[in-house]
């Protein structure tokens, strides 16, 4: 008879059981309270011991169970945040600072797509809300009504990024769409530009795309210009939509001499289109985009556009969540010790980080 495999080794000497939180206390050598620090508020803990522990979590393959702590916490290590899409670069240095902002302190990034949709967004936002998240961070300060009554009534601190509110739910970290599309178009208009397109989303898919668009009407009458815009596929957020929009520009009875396009994705798939038809970018057409993202600098040739501080919207919303955090439980402490007051979470604050225009060789 073929004799039974062995029991797997699960670590601390126990084939078949789960390695406990004791079992990588032990390996450690430290108490299983200070395991439980490392987990949840390793700035709690000094370095060495913090590498001690994580060794023995490693060489044990301990897995803890953090759903189990929040249950009898109500709360967790994890802030949830809301993009519109995951299909590119847009969004992806915003993330990465907040990520890199929220790690640092013991915390760590839950993100989900809404694909633009501000009903999706809802729907996924009470999925999310029942993992207990210590935050909640969006993109963008136009939602469906219920988010703003439901996060309110929460007391999370919340985040809305990439944009400005006069009202935010609870912070806003970004610059303004308007005048950064503004600015664009009446710094394309100094550089000789006289027939100036416009390439943006449907503005009632997407409320940054209408702000946007906002800013290139304004700039054209202060010009005293007729505006001439065109809706981008896609929401342009694929090459294939700047290259369909070029097609489309140069086939009417007048092409524009720049085109400004809403995000730098479809600036970027207008550029090659141009270059497998020929144009000359700019002498024939040229080509601005919006983000400065780094397929911006990799385009031929490289993008003008607007320069986003990406990185810095990410980096700065992590450290208002984590003033926030700090603020309510000086709060709660205080009025644990009979000192109501004494602390008190800063809310109702819109931080603008700006944005600049950068020239290229594209325009």
């Amino acid at each position: 008879m073929t004799p039974p495999p062995a029991a797997p080794h699960t670590g601390a000497g126990r084939p078949d059981a789960r390695v406990r939180m004791v079992d990588v206390a032990q390996r450690a050598g430290v108490g299983t309270i200070t395991v439980s620090r490392v987990l949840r508020t390793p700035e709690r803990v000094s370095p060495e011991v913090r590498r001690r522990v994580l060794a023995a979590i490693q060489a044990t393959g301990y897995v803890p169970n953090l759903a189990a702590g929040t249950l009898k916490s109500q709360r967790s290590r994890v802030v949830a945040s809301i993009v519109p899409t995951l299909r590119n670069t847009i969004f992806a240095e915003t993330v990465d600072g907040l990520a890199d902002g929220l790690r640092a302190q013991g915390l760590q990034l839950l993100i989900a797509s809404s694909g633009y949709s501000v009903e999706a967004e809802e729907e996924i936002l009470l999925n999310l809300l029942g993992q207990q998240p210590v935050a909640v961070v969006l993109t963008g300060t136009a939602h469906a009504p219920p988010v703003r009554a439901l996060l309110r009534s929460r007391a999370l601190p919340v985040v809305e990024t990439w944009d400005l509110s006069d009202d935010p739910i609870d912070l806003a970290v970004g610059f303004s769409n308007f005048e950064a599309a503004r600015s664009m178009t009446l710094a394309l208009a100094t550089r000789g530009y006289r027939r100036i397109a416009f390439a943006g989303a449907p503005p009632q898919r997407e409320h940054r795309a209408a702000q946007r668009l906002e800013g290139y009407r304004q700039a054209m009458a202060e010009l005293g210009r007729s505006a001439h815009t065109v809706t981008l596929d896609d929401l342009g957020v694929t090459f294939a939509s700047g290259e369909s929009a070029v097609r489309g520009l140069l086939a009417g009875p007048l092409a524009p001499d720049v085109v400004f396009f809403a995000n730098d994705v479809a600036a970027f798939g207008a550029a090659q289109a141009c270059v497998r038809l020929g144009v000359a970018v700019p002498t024939r057409m040229a080509i601005a985009g919006f983000g400065d993202f780094e397929l911006a600098g990799a385009s031929n040739p490289p993008l003008t556009t607007v320069r986003i501080p990406g990185e810095h919207i990410g980096r700065t919303a992590a450290r208002l969540i984590i003033e926030r955090l700090a603020a309510s439980r000086g709060a709660g402490e205080a009025q644990a010790a009979g000192a109501a007051g004494t602390a008190q979470a800063v809310s109702g604050r819109s931080v603008d980080l700006g944005f600049e225009i950068v020239f290229r060789e594209s325009a």
